[in-house]
């Protein structure tokens, strides 16, 4: 047998190799460690799938694989939108501006006041109606899900991909609160509304979450009921139940709390105030929900349906400002910071009394009516502006003014800025600079008493002379009755408000003591430095004039006047307290003695007509009148409170045909401070707590009588207040004791306080013929003599 030769031998083993390697399978590539954590999702699906037949797992492969992918974009875009929810303080989800509410003295509240129109309540304290009907409307689902209505969300989703818009946002509660309670919108995408718009989506998902992690479900309820816009600057169920039905939210019927629900879409589109059968179907609907909610029994349902809706008459949805509200506003304006007022939230107690506030407002536009009726008024009278057309012009009727401070607190217990606060925005009460004519002269005697003067000390009424008062040149001020009564006691001169006594004793002062004494006491502007000062040409607010007034009673002592008493934040923190201290603002002697002359004025002189009036209790005060009856003055005080009242033309022009104080000012003092002694603010008397001494007082120097003054019969004893009493050297020395000792006669009459001419020629002395530097104020006649003390 022939053998093989070794190249076919050779050939074939190679051919069978080729074979085997063509047959064999190529070795895997082996994945690596990147890949595998990539995609290993992939796989896991790819392997739990791979057991199901073709016709099963081919469908679970098309939805899982996308599904896995999209989860890959998922979790990049959480991490994203985490991150800057993050930025957030969730701490202001139940932080949001509320009107501050403003109190008076005795807890009434008197209005509410900056911040947003809304009252932050708590969840105990909404109708569990309301409650069942805002979740049947806007997230019926709320207690059972985490922030995130997931099925609501996956519909609103296709809705919107099939109708090509946003329009169906899916919101929950939740998110409504994270939408109203962040900024959520980013600047940087508003060159596409729709990116921005699903930007804020996702940001406000994210938010929710965390929303949901910091509270409970009862507080995020409680805060977006607090939140919700129910038209009409109404911020809040509370604002929104006392603003559409008059009551708290607490006391919502089942069909008040499904129309308020209902209108939370449309709030100033469904308004009840706007549109009632709209705010109707809203309601019904509502009710409906709440049915299909299982909330609510048909039958129930039913019933709510078939009520009427009553909401807050027409007549009262006008809001009316107040004087008093006006003053608050002004002073927080001065005593808080900006943030703290637009925040709002605070409660403000105010030292206002409303009962008086009140009637001050009530009386002072009564009184004026009376006149704008009577003859001889040739003013516009309220009634006539009230009939012009919308929009009227700014009011020229007669107006007026009161302000009431309680002496030993300086608290303001009414203040009155005119007629009416919604038909002028012009604070009388505190902006307007009156000349305030008769009502300064008690502060020219009281400088004069600082100076030694004494109210029995003799002062002429005649006709000043040429170059007699320092600065006046040859001016002469005449009496309002035409008539000069000669020697008269210092008292008379400010009983019956007499212009040259007046005069005589502020030159006697000196007009530098009365402009010190004007600013101790609180007037703010500088007085002037001519004689027809005395008289009464400063201009001061009626504020300030009650405020100067209560040295008075007080002794001397001086508490500047404050509105507001104490500010408390939302938690109850005291924020600001009030407490004046007072000083010193004149000597208590002089005060005194001026006081009990002012007594003496409403007993017997231009204010004794009082108690005509009605009013019997220990009171003083004093009338005030400007030239041509421009200005009609009364301020007047008891032992607790003191009140002025002003009556005038905004522009400065004749009132009525003797308008005096006594008949436009004090009629209002009376009904105000009758109504005051009601409510406790007691009338006691006016008696002094001051130490008193007697001494023996020459009636014409004023100063210690000598045996001179004694023998001269012109020597009386007076109980001087210790702190003016003379010194033992400052003795009398215009009665010579030798004139009657070598005549036998009694001496002649002593020249009265600075009657005798001075070389003082100034540069602003005033001819006889001419009219003072300012308008001179004028006083009433008193028809009946005033007797004269021995």
């Amino acid at each position: 047998m022939p053998k093989r030769s070794p190249k076919n031998s050779s050939s074939a083993t190679s051919d069978k190799g080729k074979n085997q390697r063509r047959n064999k399978k190529p070795a895997r590539k082996r994945r690596g460690l990147g890949t595998l954590l990539l995609f290993w999702p992939f796989a896991l699906w790819q392997k739990i799938t791979s057991a199901f037949p073709l016709i099963i797992k081919l469908p679970l492969r098309l939805i899982g694989h996308p599904a896995i992918l999209a989860l890959y974009a998922l979790i990049p875009m959480s991490l994203f939108y985490y991150a800057r929810a993050r930025q957030f303080d969730m701490g202001k989800v139940a932080e949001m501006p509320e009107r501050s509410i403003v109190l008076d003295r005795r807890g009434v509240e008197l209005g509410r006041i900056h911040g947003e129109k809304r009252d932050i309540i708590k969840f105990s304290e909404i109708a569990p109606d309301f409650l069942s009907a805002i979740l049947a409307r806007e997230d019926e689902r709320f207690f059972a899900h985490g922030g995130i209505d997931w099925i609501g969300f996956g519909r609103a989703t296709l809705r919107n991909v099939k109708d090509k818009s946003m329009t169906q946002g899916a919101s929950t509660i939740t998110m409504q609160l994270a939408r109203n309670s962040y900024r959520l919108q980013s600047e940087t995408l508003s060159f596409s509304h729709m990116m921005q718009e699903l930007d804020r989506k996702f940001l406000e998902i994210a938010v929710s979450y965390r929303i949901e992690a910091n509270y409970d479900k009862e507080e995020i309820l409680q805060h977006y009921v607090n939140r919700i816009f129910w038209g009409h600057s109404i911020r809040g169920i509370e604002e929104a139940s006392r603003t559409y039905f008059e009551k708290h939210a607490k006391d919502l019927t089942l069909s008040e709390s499904a129309l308020l629900a209902g209108i939370v879409r449309g709030p100033n589109a469904f308004s009840p105030f706007k549109d009632l059968e709209n705010s109707r179907y809203e309601r019904d609907s509502t009710l409906q929900r709440m049915v299909d909610a299982n909330v609510l029994e048909q039958s129930e349902a039913d019933i709510a349906k078939a009520e009427p809706i009553e909401v807050r008459p027409e007549w009262r949805r006008v809001f009316h400002d107040s004087w008093a509200m006006d003053s608050v506003r002004r002073e927080l304006e001065r005593i808080l910071e900006d943030e703290n007022i637009e925040f709002g939230g605070l409660q403000i107690t105010t030292t206002i009394d409303s009962l008086i506030q009140k009637k001050a407002e009530e009386a002072l536009d009564q009184h004026l009516r009376k006149f704008e009726r009577a003859g001889g008024y040739r003013h516009q009278t309220r009634a006539q502006w009230l009939d012009l057309p919308e929009p009227r012009p700014v009011p020229e009727y007669i107006q007026g003014s009161v302000v009431v401070i309680e002496n030993l607190t300086g608290a303001i217990v009414a203040t009155v800025g005119g007629r009416d606060a919604d038909e002028s925005k012009f604070n009388r009460a505190s902006q307007a600079k009156r000349q305030i004519g008769s009502t300064f002269k008690p502060f020219v005697y009281l400088a004069a008493f600082d100076d030694g003067l004494r109210p029995d000390t003799l002062v002429s009424d005649d006709p000043l002379r040429r170059g007699e008062v320092r600065g006046a040149g040859g001016w002469s001020p005449s009496n309002s009755d035409g008539k000069f009564l000669g020697m008269q006691p210092a008292s008379t001169g400010l009983i019956r408000s007499r212009n040259t006594m007046s005069v005589r004793i502020g030159n006697f002062a000196g007009i530098e003591d009365v402009k010190d004494i004007a600013t101790s006491v609180g007037f703010e502007r500088e007085l002037a430095g001519d004689p027809t000062a005395f008289l009464g040409t400063l201009d001061a607010s009626p504020e300030e004039l009650a405020s100067a007034y209560t040295v008075f009673p007080n002794r001397g002592e001086r508490y500047p006047p404050r509105l507001i008493a104490e500010i408390r934040n939302r938690d109850g923190g005291i924020e600001y307290q009030n407490h004046q201290i007072p000083y010193e603002a004149v000597k208590p002697g002089s005060a005194w003695t001026t006081s009990r002359i002012l007594h003496q004025v409403m007993e017997q002189g231009t204010g004794a007509s009082v108690k005509r009036l009605g009013f019997n209790k220990p009171c003083a005060g004093k009338t005030g009148t400007t030239n041509d009856y421009r200005d009609a003055w009364f301020v007047g005080y008891t032992s607790s409170l003191t009140c002025a009242v002003w009556v005038g033309m905004d522009t400065p022009k004749k009132t009525i045909d003797r308008g005096y104080g006594s008949v436009l000012a004090m009629p209002v003092w009376a009904e105000v401070m009758k109504t005051a002694d009601r409510l406790g603010y007691k009338a006691d008397g006016l008696d002094s707590q001051l130490s008193f001494k007697d001494c023996r007082i020459c009636r014409v120097s004023g100063k210690r009588a000598t045996p001179a003054c004694e023998a001269a019969g012109e020597a009386y004893s007076d109980s001087i207040p210790v702190d003016l009493l003379p010194a033992d050297t400052d003795i009398c020395l215009q009665h010579v004791e030798e004139d009657l000792t070598q005549s036998g006669k009694r001496p002649p009459k002593a020249i009265p306080i600075d009657q005798v001419p001075t070389d003082d020629e100034a540069p602003m002395a005033i001819p006889v013929d001419e009219p003072p530097p300012r308008a001179i104020p004028v006083e009433e006649e008193i028809p009946r003599a005033i007797p004269v003390d021995p």
